[in-house]
């Protein structure tokens, strides 16, 4: 595991304190090479929303170096932590680093090697710089680096209905990895204003509503994954649904076990589940 902090050289690159994308991708190719045309596709549509969040990130140097400080302190004995618990180490390049709001974490391939991507500017943004959303954040992130290490990651779906139901299988994967290392199963870092307490209590019509959903969902239109999106007013209950249903699984086999299951499977627990 390697641990690379690339925002103590946003001064070499943004000289003026204000973005500029030239500098950007100056920035990218010295820093994380191979990441910046991979950014820029991923951004292609929507870049130009991106540029005031940018401009905070570079303007707010207190709250930038709140989030460099906890990312420091999350990192500094995170392979200790994760093997401790799963007794496995994770083969991955961890970058804190400036992107284009291509998300708070992202799981990626650069240069044939496994990354995670962590975004100083959504962070910001989320207002996740505290040490408590980092680790969160972080550890969801590896969640994903773990299921595609030891298990299956990605699987080629027939349909929307089985996409959807596999991002919520993997994103459950990833929260229950968090608890796991957390050591609290109740854990969830979107837990901010009663969200978790508002989902246990909806819980069975959270569970209901995706099924229903499930057959017409998009998306453009699904309302479970990202801070962007709305279900009765709460965001993100995706992973909520996600991590439930993960335990349920659990209670008849080990984590390590169903990280390997198949679409198949996972669409007999899920019709199972709810």
């Amino acid at each position: 595991m390697n641990i690379i902090n690339t925002i103590e050289k946003i001064p070499d690159f943004f000289g003026s304190g204000h973005f500029d994308l030239d500098c950007w991708k100056e920035y990218m190719v010295a820093c994380i090479p191979g990441a910046c045309s991979k950014c820029l596709e991923d951004m292609r549509d929507e870049l130009d929303s991106a540029y005031p969040i940018l401009e905070e990130a570079l303007s707010d140097v207190v709250k930038r170096t709140e989030a460099v400080r906890a990312f420091e302190r999350v990192t500094n004995d995170l392979d200790a932590r994760i093997c401790e618990v799963f007794h496995r180490s994770l083969d991955v390049d961890i970058y804190l680093y400036l992107g284009l709001c291509n998300g708070a974490g992202w799981v990626t391939e650069i240069g044939g090697k496994t990354t995670v991507l962590i975004g100083i500017e959504k962070v910001m943004e989320l207002s996740w710089c505290d040490e408590d959303a980092m680790n969160g954040l972080i550890l969801h992130e590896l969640g994903h680096v773990y299921q595609s290490e030891y298990g299956v990651l990605k699987r080629q779906t027939e349909s929307s209905s089985d996409a959807f139901l596999w991002q919520l299988f993997t994103e459950g994967v990833a929260m229950v990895f968090e608890q796991e290392i957390v050591g609290d199963p109740e854990y969830f870092h979107q837990d901010k204003d009663n969200w978790k307490a508002w989902c246990d209590a909806n819980r069975k019509h959270i569970v209901s509503s995706f099924g229903t959903d499930l057959g017409t969902m998009t998306k453009s239109t699904q309302r479970y994954f990202g801070d962007w999106v709305s279900f009765e007013g709460h965001a993100d209950t995706g992973y909520y649904l996600g991590a439930g249903f993960v335990r349920f699984m659990m209670e008849e086999e080990t984590f390590d076990t169903l990280i390997r299951y198949d679409i198949g499977k996972v669409r007999e627990a899920f019709e199972r589940f709810s």
